[in-house]
Order: structure tokens, then C-alpha cells, then sequence
């Protein structure tokens, strides 16, 4: 064999095209896809973003995705339908404001004089006690002062002899002190503490004083009257705020009675 048929035979050392061996890729081509890492180099950083491989989620997982969106659905339906009550009866409770800038500024003056009276009477005595000598209950409401005789003393509610015989007695019906109509009250001169001993002295222009829960009501003395025990017409109301006082007349007797008037002149 020759040197030319020699090199030949080294040429054609690779199998022939369908023989074994030749579908097996050759190591040259595998390191120039992917070339072999060398344990002492170092290794470059890479500037780009790893991609993210995504996987398609399993039956549990999808359901559990499932619950999550329509639990928040169902939560955002909730959450309106209590927005929508919420204005509403905020609408509602607007709608009961009343605003105070409309209202009427509420007076800083004390007032000295009573309203004016009503057309009809707003006060109706009761009539005169059946027995002057029945047990009632003592109560007091309040108390009288005249300045010009020195009286000072407390007044009941009641008119029969056990009530007056502690002190002056409020007409029952009657208007209390301060309010319209007639205030009338009883009192004994000579027995008991005798109160109305010396409202005889009394002229027009003096003051008569009542100290009440409610307040401090003066009325100023018009005028004296001397009547009959029968005369009971001096209860009747009145249209303004007006006072009675009466008792026996003369000292020491049950003859006739009398009577001292008086107007509302100021509150305190």
C-alpha cells in the first residue's frame, strides 16, 4: 500500500453514513452549546432577569382561588349594602335636626310682670270646706312677708280651721302667687300665732311678699273691704294676677270679715 492510499485510509477512519456510531453527536458540539464550567474561573454575573417559569396551578389550588374571589365579592356586596343604610338614616337623622339658627335667641332679661290674662279665668276655687274641723294633711307651700306691720310667716295649703290655725291658708283653686287669676288667702287676728292682726294698717302701695319654690312674687295693697261671713263672691277669679287676703272683723269677733286687696307688681 502507498503513502497516498495510506493517507486515505486515515481520512475515511469515521464509519460510513448509516453505520453505527454515526448519530452520536460529536463532544466538540456539546461543549459549544454548553461549555464546561471550570471550577477555578469565576463565574460572570448576569445582567438580565431570570425568566419565571409559570405552572399551570393544581385542582386544589384553582379551588381555593375560586373561594378567595367570591368571598370578596361577597365582601364588597356586604359592605355597600351597609353603606347604603348608613346614608340613609343619616338622611333620616337630617331630616329631624331641627337648626337653632331658626330658633327664636332664648331672653337674658328677668321678667318683672306677668303675661297678660287669658279671656276666661284660668283658676277655679273650690267651694267653702263642709267641716271647718277636718283632719287634712299640713302642707306648706311657701311664705308670706309684709313689711309694713313686720309679718313674716309660712303659708299652708287649705282653708279649714286645722290649716289656718298654723298659719295664713291658700284657697284651694284659687291662684297660687304668680299666676294669673285671684291668689286668695285666709288668716285668724287674735288666736294662734295671728297673723292678720294688723292688716288693717295697711294703704295702698304697701307690699305684700310671697317667697315660693318658683320664685319671689310682690303685689302692691289697693284697697280694704268689710263684708259679710255669706259674702264668698271675693274668691271669685279674676282676669289679672290680683290677691286676697281676709279674716274676722272686728279683733275678737266672728261679726264681719276683712278684706285686703292687691295687684301683681313684680317677680324676683
Amino acid at each position: 500500500m502507498g503513502p497516498d492510499e495510506a493517507n486515505n485510509l486515515c481520512v475515511s477512519i469515521s464509519p460510513p453514513p448509516g453505520e453505527p456510531g454515526q448519530h452520536e453527536t460529536s463532544p466538540e458540539l456539546l461543549y459549544s452549546d454548553f461549555p464546561p464550567v471550570d471550577p477555578s474561573a469565576e463565574t460572570p454575573v448576569s445582567t438580565r432577569r431570570p425568566r419565571r417559569l409559570w405552572r399551570v396551578p393544581t385542582v386544589p389550588v384553582l379551588a381555593a382561588l375560586i373561594l378567595v374571589v367570591l368571598s370578596s365579592g361577597l365582601f364588597v356586596a356586604v359592605d355597600e349594602s351597609g353603606q347604603g343604610e348608613s346614608v340613609a338614616a343619616a338622611a333620616s337623622i337630617a331630616e329631624e335636626v331641627v337648626v337653632f339658627g331658626e330658633l327664636p335667641a332664648p331672653s337674658t332679661t328677668v321678667t318683672t310682670t306677668l303675661p297678660l290674662a287669658a279671656p276666661a279665668p284660668r283658676t277655679r276655687p273650690s267651694a267653702p270646706p263642709a267641716d271647718e274641723r277636718a283632719k287634712v294633711p299640713i302642707v306648706k307651700i311657701g311664705e308670706i312677708r309684709i313689711p309694713k306691720i313686720g309679718l313674716v310667716h309660712p303659708v299652708y295649703e287649705g282653708v279649714t280651721l286645722t290649716v289656718v290655725d298654723r298659719g295664713p291658708g291658700h284657697w284651694p283653686g284659687s291662684a297660687v302667687p304668680g299666676q294669673l287669676g285671684n291668689s286668695v288667702f285666709a288668716g285668724h287676728r287674735v288666736t294662734h300665732s295671728h297673723p292678720f292682726r294688723h292688716v288693717d294698717k295697711l294703704v295702698p302701695g304697701d307690699e305684700i311678699i310671697f317667697v315660693m319654690p318658683n320664685g319671689t312674687f310682690t303685689y302692691k295693697m289697693t284697697k280694704q273691704e268689710i263684708v259679710k261671713p255669706a259674702d264668698t263672691w271675693i274668691v271669685n277669679p279674676t282676669q289679672d294676677a290680683t290677691l286676697t287676703l281676709f279674716a274676722c272683723h272686728p279683733p275678737g269677733s266672728a261679726a264681719k270679715r276683712i278684706v285686703i286687696r292687691g295687684v301683681f307688681s313684680a317677680r324676683a
